[in-house]
């Protein structure tokens, strides 16, 4: 029975004509030739593996091959379970936005800041409007000191074509 593996050569694998061989404890057997190593590790009822192949000679390491992949399996699962993916939320504001609107998107903005996301702003300017980015500006600093206790300015807002941009990253928890 072998078990796939794509990094680490394990038991008959190993083809190196000689490999320094360590126990699962640590101690060092000393150099010896594969076939020998493989005896060693089959005396112990374990897998013989490669742990450092560019190593001169390589190292090999005698271990519980099946225990050492759940581990590791067990450590990347913990890790995946860790870890928060950021998401962008975007809010689409106008130039001639009215005050209840403009209220709307800014408590839309709270939520998705709350939640840990960032948020995109983006004005996109029509026709004449291309004429006042100063009034974009100003109700993009607007935005973000209605959102100010929950973010800070990750990128003022900038004007791009035809859109203007700010994202808003959400405060880090104080601990």
């Amino acid at each position: 029975m072998s078990i796939a593996t794509k990094e680490l050569q394990i038991n008959e694998e190993i083809r190196d004509k000689e490999v320094r061989v360590i126990t699962d404890d640590g101690e060092q057997l000393g150099i010896m030739s594969a076939k020998q190593a493989l005896d060693a590790a089959v005396y112990r009822n374990l897998d013989l593996v490669k742990i450092a192949p560019q190593a001169q000679p390589p190292v090999c390491k005698i271990m519980d091959y099946g225990k050492y992949r759940f581990e590791q399996q067990k450590r990347e699962k913990e890790a995946r379970k860790n870890q928060r993916i950021i998401e962008i939320k975007e809010v689409q504001l106008s130039l001639n936005i009215d005050t209840h609107d403009f209220e709307t998107k800014a408590n839309h903005a709270r939520r998705f800041l709350q939640a840990g996301n960032k948020v995109k702003v983006s004005i996109r300017f029509r026709g004449r409007e291309m004429a006042h980015p100063e009034r974009g500006i100003e109700i993009m600093n607007r935005f973000a000191e209605e959102c100010a206790e929950l973010s800070t300015v990750e990128k003022a807002a900038k004007l791009e074509g035809r859109n203007m941009l700010m994202f808003l990253a959400a405060k880090t928890a104080k601990k």
